[in-house]
């Protein structure tokens, strides 16, 4: 298979295992459910994303990303001129003194890298990542996710007609379409891909029956090289000798007898034969070729929302992005943006749960100070509601949480635990790195020091701020007939028991890497 090489890519490739585990600082809840499950992150997203690995590895059904195009002209923070600090920190730390030599495409690519790695732990195994992408990068874009995803993995690539007429300055041809890559996590566990039924689609099935909605489409084929020839007896005992058709005879008759086939009197006074043909009860295929969502449209939907059209530069449209998490995802699905930009995504979101009765939930990632004031900010009025008089769009109603990017688990320097971060949030990362799972919060009954269970072994973290902590005896005799299990993994800061005696308890002590004399 075709691999893509560029100044950057060895220092990339595993970068992502680099990146610390940061604490999810939750900054405050809008709306009423604290732990709603919809988050939206102010932060690196590459940051976010290794914070999220914890709770979310192989949980994400459906991901959607609008990353940055790269085409010279963006403002925009990894651009050829990159003059953010952070950023330009980030390519000197990884990529090294390399960063001068390289090109626009060089450092997109090696933006772009160890967050595809990221997003493709975070899909669940049945799940699928949709990126839109235009001729800057599509083709570098496709020959990495080949990479990342695996090649057999690749599903469709969309093209999006973006808009409609237009163009008349373009030097060479008026570039009227976009794309959208996609990939599942492994299509040998994809069941069909389907969308729901939008009331244009349906006006073609106008008649109904006991067996629901359909439309007449005639069995007749002629002008074919290799007709299927019968004769085929009509109500009145008439007979239409050797007939063209669509079906063999043992298929007509059974149609016929199952009420799908009709006679319907014509002009000529003889019958045209149809078949009755039924929406399919699994949805509509969706086709490569998307036009009915252009840029238009989403430009009109920021104006209605902030009632500015500029409030955002390049917004996708929601009937575009609710179309794709249609497709995939199931009403109890997650779905993440790491490109969240003006949080088209959860809007699109919040609609398709308003529409289906679903319970989805969003997390969007944006790293830009907009993250407060237009992405959160859009979610926040869709869920109130906004617009007036006739143009007022009732809320879906919701609630998310906002958050920082907090304390690293480990101090930089010293590979210590960092005593500043959030419990919980160590909990989780120490949960991940034993079992490689997401954490799942133990019963309100279990013992206070306990991870879980994973393959029939307990996991303890044993563990207090400023603290020092000991297993022995009276730790163990906090132990109750709920904590059996085949094996202990047990954190703490110290043990005084002998090998012997864990050895019969099938006890594993473990230590917790913090600074004792500083404790």
């Amino acid at each position: 298979m075709p691999t893509l090489n560029w100044i950057g890519k060895d220092k990339v490739v595993t970068h992502h295992n680099d990146v610390p585990f940061r604490v999810l600082d939750r900054k405050y809840t809008f709306g009423d459910t604290p732990d709603s499950g919809n988050m939206i992150i102010h932060g690196d997203n590459l940051e976010a994303l290794k914070a999220l690995l914890p709770e979310y590895e192989n949980r994400i059904k459906c991901i959607y990303i609008d990353p940055p195009y790269n085409t010279g002209n963006e403002n925009w923070v990894y651009n050829d001129n990159v003059n953010d600090p952070h950023i330009r920190r980030w390519l000197g730390k990884v990529v090294g003194s390399e960063i001068d030599d390289l090109t626009r495409h060089d450092k997109w690519l090696c933006m772009m890298y160890p967050r595809l790695v990221l997003l493709q732990r975070l899909l669940s195994e049945d799940g699928a990542i949709f990126i839109s992408i235009d001729d800057n990068e599509q083709a570098n874009l496709k020959l990495i996710c080949d990479e990342i995803f695996g090649k057999g993995n690749f599903v469709t690539q969309f093209i999006w007609q973006k808009r409609k007429g237009g163009g008349n300055d373009s030097k060479f041809i008026a570039t009227d379409h976009e794309y959208i890559l996609v990939y599942a996590k492994s299509k040998d566990l994809q069941d069909k891909w389907r969308v729901s039924y939008d009331e244009e689609y349906l006006k073609r099935y106008k008649y109904e029956d006991d067996n629901g909605r359909y439309y007449y489409d005639t069995l007749s084929r002629p002008g074919l090289n290799n007709p299927i020839v019968y004769d085929v007896i009509c109500p009145d005992g008439s007979v239409i000798e050797k007939g063209t058709w669509q079906i063999s005879q043992t298929t007509f008759n059974e149609e016929l007898q199952n009420g799908n086939v009709d006679f319907i009197k014509n002009k000529q006074g003889g019958y045209t034969v149809v078949r009755k043909v039924r929406i399919p009860l699994d949805g509509k295929v969706l086709r490569s070729i998307l036009s009915d969502c252009s840029n238009k449209n989403a430009a009109d939907e920021m104006g209605a929302i902030f009632g500015n059209k500029k409030a955002f530069s390049t917004p996708k449209p929601i009937d575009l992005v609710k179309m794709l998490i249609d497709l995939i995802s199931e009403k109890h699905s997650i779905i993440l943006d790491s490109f969240a930009g003006s949080g088209t995504t959860a809007h699109a979101l919040l609609n398709l749960n308003k529409q289906d009765g679903g319970n989805r939930k969003f997390i969007l990632c944006e790293m830009c100070d907009y993250a407060e004031t237009i992405t959160a900010e859009r979610v926040r009025r869709v869920m109130k509601g906004y617009g007036e008089g006739k143009n007022a769009v009732a809320g879906t109603g919701g609630s998310f949480d906002f958050y920082e990017l907090g304390e690293t688990i480990f101090d930089p320097v010293t590979g210590n635990l960092n005593d500043n971060a959030d419990t919980e949030a160590i909990r989780r990362y120490v949960w991940f790195s034993e079992t490689n799972s997401a954490y799942i919060q133990p019963a309100k009954d279990a013992h206070s020091y306990l991870l879980g269970t994973f393959q029939h072994n307990n996991y303890y973290f044993y563990y207090k701020k400023g603290e020092e902590t000991c297993l022995d005896w009276d730790f163990l005799n906090t132990f109750t007939q709920k904590d059996k299990a085949e094996m202990y993994i047990i954190y703490a800061d110290r043990c005084v028991l002998t090998e012997e005696e864990m050895m019969r308890l099938n006890i594993r002590f473990k230590k917790i890497p913090r600074d004792i004399k500083r404790v």
